[in-house]
C-alpha cells in the first residue's frame, strides 16, 4: 500500500509497505537524475558526455569500454541526494518505524 501522502522536502518521497519492510517511491528524484543526464549531454560547454555516448555507440578497438567512462562521468553530475529538513526528517523516520512496525519479517522455509 503506498503512502497517499509523500514525506515533503525538495523532493518528494512515498513510503509503500510490503510484507518485509517498505519501499521508499524517489519517482521524483529520478526525474531530477534524468534531467542533469540530459542537460550534461545536450547542454554542457563541455562535449565529453555527448562523445562518450557516441564513442560508446560505435566501439573501436579494445580501450576501456567508453560506456563504462560515460556512466562514470554522469554520476559524478547527477543528483544522488535527497535532502530533508527539519520536520520532513522527523516525519521519515517515523513513517519508516511506523511500517517496518506492522510488517514482520516471515521466517524462512527449510530446504524442500
Amino acid at each position: 500500500m503506498s503512502d497517499e501522502k509523500p514525506v515533503t522536502g525538495p523532493i518528494p518521497i512515498y513510503v509503500r509497505t510490503i510484507p518485509t519492510g517498505v519501499v521508499l517511491d524517489l519517482e521524483a528524484l529520478t526525474r531530477l537524475v534524468i534531467g542533469d543526464v540530459i542537460n550534461e549531454l545536450l547542454h554542457a560547454e563541455d562535449t565529453t558526455a555527448w562523445d562518450l555516448l557516441h564513442e560508446a555507440a560505435e566501439p573501436v578497438g579494445e580501450e576501456q569500454f567508453p560506456g563504462e567512462l560515460l556512466e562514470q562521468r554522469l554520476v559524478e553530475r547527477a543528483s544522488s541526494r535527497v535532502p530533508l529538513y527539519g520536520p520532513a526528517a522527523l516525519e521519515m523516520s517515523w513513517k519508516l518505524r511506523e511500517a517496518s512496525a506492522t510488517r514482520p519479517v516471515p521466517g524462512q522455509r527449510g530446504a524442500a
